[in-house]
């Protein structure tokens, strides 16, 4: 695929989210796609469930992408998120607050599709936007004490 192509696939993706376009998003992802991120390993429907999820907890969703870098058939995109955490998500319930998330994701394509998509996030500066508190009981009890969180499901 050409370096535009790739781009093109691996964009696409971030903006079917935004919009809200979950049959779009599920034609842009591989059937054995897989997501790898901040603790996460997701297939295809988690991922999508994990996307419905964090769109309905946070309004006035907002991406950039300052950096995008093309080799082969991965695409790198340094993200900067803006929204509002008007809903629970991840068992931390709204806070109302602004928040700005920092990250970067790396998208690999194959004949128009993304196969798999690896991501971090920078959750320290999460963690001061929300609230030490809440992030910190969650870490203590998923982490600490190796609860586990529901898988995330599709919505229709």
């Amino acid at each position: 695929m050409e370096k535009e192509e790739v781009k093109k696939t691996a964009l696409a993706v971030s903006i079917a989210i935004l919009e809200g376009r979950w049959n779009d998003l599920d034609k842009l992802l591989d059937d054995k796609f897989t997501y790898t991120g901040d603790g996460f390993v997701f297939n295809k429907d988690e991922y999508i469930g994990f996307m419905q999820d964090m769109k309905s907890a946070f309004s006035n969703l907002k991406m950039e992408f300052p950096n995008i870098v093309v080799d082969g058939d991965q695409a790198s995109i340094r993200f900067i998120s803006t929204a509002v955490n008007t809903g629970s998500f991840m068992g931390a319930p709204a806070n109302k607050r602004n928040l700005e998330i920092h990250g970067i994701f790396i998208r690999k394509v194959k004949n128009g599709k993304v196969m798999q998509e690896w991501q971090t996030t920078d959750l320290l500066g999460v963690m001061k936007q929300i609230g030490f508190g809440a992030l910190l009981g969650y870490s203590i009890f998923v982490g600490l004490l190796n609860v586990k969180q529901k898988r995330p499901v599709r919505k229709p």
